[in-house]
C-alpha cells in the first residue's frame, strides 16, 4: 500500500473516532438542587416543604414587570434561583427587595415575598 493511501485510511478512521466522541459527548446538566427544575426560581411556603424538597410554586418567565406571587409562593419561607445566568428581583410586603442572584437561596424568615421579576441578566 503506497504511503498517500495508508495516509488516507488513517486520516479517515480519525475523523470517524472524532465524529463518534462528539455524538457521544454527555450534555452539559441543568441544575435540579433542592427539587427545583432547571430554569426556574422556586418558592417553598415552609421549611418542611424546603427540607422535603418540594417546591410549592415555580416561575420561569423573564418579564418586564413583577409578576404577583399567588398562594403558593406568597410569603414563601424559601427561594431559590436555579438559573444560571439570570437574576430574580424579589418583591417584598414593607416595599423593600432582594436581587436573587443566579443559583442562590434565600430564607425569607419574616419577610412577606409579595412578587418576582426575572431578570434578562444576573444582575438585578
Amino acid at each position: 500500500m503506497n504511503v498517500i493511501k495508508r495516509i488516507g485510511i488513517i486520516g479517515a478512521a480519525a475523523a470517524s473516532l472524532a465524529a463518534v466522541g462528539l455524538s457521544t459527548a454527555p450534555t452539559a446538566s441543568a441544575n435540579t438542587a433542592h427539587g427545583c427544575t432547571y430554569p426556574r426560581v422556586c418558592f417553598y411556603l415552609t421549611d418542611a416543604d424546603w427540607n422535603a424538597k418540594k417546591p410549592t410554586a415555580t416561575y420561569k418567565d423573564i418579564t418586564s414587570s413583577p409578576q404577583n406571587l399567588g398562594a403558593r409562593s406568597r410569603n414563601s419561607e424559601w427561594v431559590f434561583n436555579s438559573r444560571n445566568d439570570d437574576g430574580a428581583l424579589l418583591y417584598y410586603a414593607h416595599g423593600g427587595t432582594l436581587c436573587l442572584a443566579p443559583n442562590t437561596i434565600v430564607d425569607n424568615n419574616d419577610w412577606v415575598v409579595t412578587a418576582i421579576k426575572i431578570m434578562n441578566s444576573p444582575s438585578c
